[in-house]
């Protein structure tokens, strides 16, 4: 089974622990503090759409791509309720194209962690470098490899990983350990990193 289809049968199944009904407070700081100009926006891996909706809300003009119709079809719900426009599609990420590029700003959360080969991951890189206007910026949230877990969660890797599949398209701004928004009493850690697209890369 596939990711995308491993992806589908959780959201039909309704076991989507990551899924908050709400913005990621990573997202929220990092846009907030840096800050991040209003832009074109890609959400990756968006679900039901919390962070394109927050996104939108400040201004942001946000697609929201995901391979699951289920969680796009509750997102689209989500973001009329709060009156606000994102272009949400069904799409692999890795095989298409986002119309829209180049964009200012790429955000995923569990998206990038989500490869286990460090080959996928790099494309992963590459890609979204290629949607990437100069010195356009990408944060990623991802499951850090330094906790040790009782219990299952997402997918965990190291800084050396991350860095390793990132260094030829972008420059790291900033790689932090922080955890994921969560609903439970003991989040995940996560890493919190945040990349500048290198200057004639990812054309």
């Amino acid at each position: 089974m596939t990711i995308e289809e491993r992806y589908r049968e959780r959201y039909k199944s309704g076991d989507t622990p990551w899924d908050l009904g709400q913005a990621d407070f990573n997202l929220i700081e990092v846009v907030t503090e840096k800050p991040i100009l209003s832009c074109k926006v890609l959400d990756i891996g968006c679900g039901t759409g919390d962070n394109s909706i927050w996104l939108a809300q400040n201004r942001f003009q946000v697609i929201g791509t995901d391979t699951s119709d289920i969680a796009l079809e509750k997102a689209r719900e989500k973001a009329s309720k709060a009156n606000v426009e994102c272009n949400f599609m069904l799409v692999d990420f890795l095989k298409n194209k986002i119309e829209g590029a180049p964009l200012g700003f790429v955000f995923d959360r569990g998206c990038f962690h989500s490869f286990s080969f460090e080959n996928d991951r790099r494309l992963f890189a590459q890609n979204i470098a290629a949607h990437l206007e100069e010195a356009g910026l990408w944060l990623t949230i991802a499951g850090n490899a330094d906790e040790h877990r009782q219990s299952p969660g997402p997918p965990q890797r190291t800084a050396g990983d991350i860095v390793l599949a990132v260094e030829p398209y972008f420059e790291v701004l900033s790689l932090t350990s922080s955890h994921f928004g969560s609903n439970r009493p003991n989040p995940p850690r996560a890493w919190r990193c945040l990349m500048k697209k290198r200057t004639a890369t990812g054309k």
